[in-house]
């Protein structure tokens, strides 16, 4: 009888620690899922331009773990391809979820406008972030670097490759996305200096941050301008799958490629020298000012207006400022960040 009784209780004891585990196990699923840790945390949420996007994944990895480190809960969309029709979709699903914040990067400056101001009048708080929406439809935005610097450095960059001599295309993403046109219109003023008499801008192509048609794209290049001596990629999507074209072709004595690009993404090809450097900012900060630049505007530490502050652990001291182009107002991250052979091995396991 003893015996008995000493194998249920064991039985028993073995019920409760299977159930207290399982529990736990609940407790970490739940805590992984993006909810707010406690009662009363806010729900900010983050539309980036389409899935599958490298830069866009490590952006939003940085947003959710602001938002998350505040005890709110991190709402990560994108639609499947870089529509405007696509994030309209995810925006009004958002409005009706009477979410806190919408941080988006928008895929055209203007088209989102409607959507947009729909949800500020509800009281939700809207922020663009990486490609800006225009100034009636955010509070403000938050900026990756000063986009002269932006478009003026790559130039400087493939002057330099090309020995400031011969044809130059850019491959870009969409044709609407405001960050590239802006450092695009920055190039072509970069140009106009004497120093770049000897260098032709012959093509601005666009492959919509798509690996396949950004591929295309730089195939058609090749094909068209068989002078071709340099090639900007102001994306890193399009700077990826452009390097690998001409290394599939074997050209990389001929042409040099630079531009904005991950560091994981282009060691092989800054080490092969296809691309010798190239530039970019940590997106994982980027995403992560944004999310604290969205609880900021929620908690009404800020409203957006010029000479607005508020504090970001680990980054420092923010300032709301007046935009470049006089549309709006923006916080700057900082400046972009050279990446060549000498630091690319330091970077490439980071992001």
């Amino acid at each position: 009888m003893r015996r008995k009784l000493s194998f249920l209780f064991t039985i028993v004891a073995m019920f409760v620690l299977v159930l207290g585990a399982c529990s736990n196990d609940a407790a970490k699923n739940k805590g992984n899922s993006g909810e707010a840790d406690g009662e009363g945390g806010k729900r900010h949420a983050i539309v980036y331009k389409n899935t599958g996007n490298p830069f866009g994944e490590k952006l939003m990895d940085g947003f959710k773990d602001a938002i998350e480190s505040n005890g709110d809960e991190a709402i990560l969309r994108a639609p499947d391809s870089p529509t405007v029709e696509g994030q309209v979709q995810i925006i009004e699903e958002l409005i009706t979820q009477q979410v806190d914040s919408i941080t988006v990067a928008g895929n055209d400056e203007d088209a989102l406008e409607p959507v947009l101001k729909k949800a500020m009048e509800q009281g939700i708080k809207v922020l663009s972030t990486d490609s800006a929406v225009n100034e009636n439809s955010r509070l403000v935005h938050v900026n990756q670097a000063d986009p002269e610097g932006v478009g003026r450095v790559q130039i400087e960059a493939i002057a330099e490759m090309i020995d400031y001599e011969g044809e130059i295309a850019v491959l870009s993403a969409t044709s609407q996305a405001t960050n590239q046109n802006l450092w695009i219109e920055w190039m072509e003023e970069e140009l106009k200096d004497d120093k770049y008499k000897d260098m032709e801008l012959v093509k601005v192509a666009y492959g919509d941050d798509l690996r396949d048609k950004s591929v295309s794209e730089t195939e058609a290049l090749l094909k068209s301008y068989p002078d071709l001596k340099g090639l900007v990629s102001p994306t890193t999507v399009g700077l990826a799958a452009a390097s690998k074209v001409i290394t599939d072709k074997g050209v990389q004595d001929d042409i040099k490629i630079t531009g904005l690009g991950l560091p994981s993404e282009m060691a092989e090809y800054i080490s092969s020298g296809v691309a010798p450097w190239i530039y970019l900012w940590n997106p994982i900060e980027l995403g992560y000012l944004a999310g604290e630049t969205a609880i900021a505007l929620s908690d009404e530490t800020i409203e957006g207006n010029a000479g607005d502050t508020f504090e970001v652990e680990g980054l420092g001291e923010f300032e709301v400022v007046e935009s470049e182009t006089g549309e709006g107002t923006e916080v700057l991250l900082g400046e972009p960040f050279k990446f060549d052979a000498e630091n690319i091995d330091e970077w490439k396991d980071v992001y």
